[in-house]
């Protein structure tokens, strides 16, 4: 089919994969448990996307460029360390949502929390995922061990693969942050734990930042 080989084998793997922690799974858990399922969910969404732009790159061959260009590689790997490190930054610094609301009721206290930057939390969902260079490698590496070297129509056997490797990739993601914004969900309701919650959510951005850019290629 599509020119797939052993196309249950791949989606066993791929849900073998997608269960091993990762930098993805660390981002949608510190969202969900410092923001929220809302965010959680828009985190899983921007994620989803982010392998679904990896699949389209790799499917047209630009991803080869990073396998082939250390400058290229190294380039895209210094902007994602950076770029999860400003998180990290920004959620360290930045003010709780609810540290003025310490004389709210938890009614009020609790619509506060769904006033959630969707859009937002998106964007950076599918940078975190696009700005990590190894996701693009372990695509070229692992998707053609299950493609028909004969097959015409190898982008499509790719796009179907990556299609595939990220509605796996989604379903577990979804639960990992619905079981993380239930555990936190009373934690979250006490305005100086979420920002406890909050200043760890940082210090483990930038601790990703800083394992992604000493870990070598």
């Amino acid at each position: 089919m599509f020119g797939i080989e052993n196309y249950l084998g791949f989606i066993a793997a791929a849900i073998l994969l997608n269960l091993t922690p990762g930098t993805d799974s660390m981002y949608i858990i510190t969202r969900s448990m410092a923001q929220g399922q809302t965010a959680g969910f828009y985190s899983v969404l921007g994620i989803t996307s982010g392998i679904l732009v990896h699949t389209l790159l790799a499917a047209l061959g630009l991803s080869v460029l990073l396998a082939n260009s250390p400058t290229a590689f190294m380039l895209v790997k210094y902007i994602g360390a950076s770029y999860l490190c400003y998180l990290g930054f920004k959620m360290l610094t930045s003010k709780s949502s609810n540290s003025i609301a310490n004389s709210l009721s938890k009614d009020q206290h609790a619509t506060s929390q769904k006033d959630v930057d969707g859009w937002k939390i998106y964007k950076q969902g599918v940078l975190t995922n696009v700005f990590n260079p190894k996701v693009a490698l372990f695509f070229l590496a692992f998707f053609p061990q299950f493609i028909d070297a004969s097959y015409a129509y190898g982008m499509l056997s790719f796009l179907m693969l990556g299609l595939t490797f990220a509605v796996t990739g989604f379903v577990w993601c979804l639960c990992l942050a619905l079981l993380a914004a239930r555990f936190s969900t009373r934690l979250r309701e006490n305005p100086s734990i979420e920002t406890m919650l909050n200043r760890i959510s940082g210090v483990v951005f930038i601790g990703l930042g800083i394992r992604l850019l000493t870990e070598k290629g």
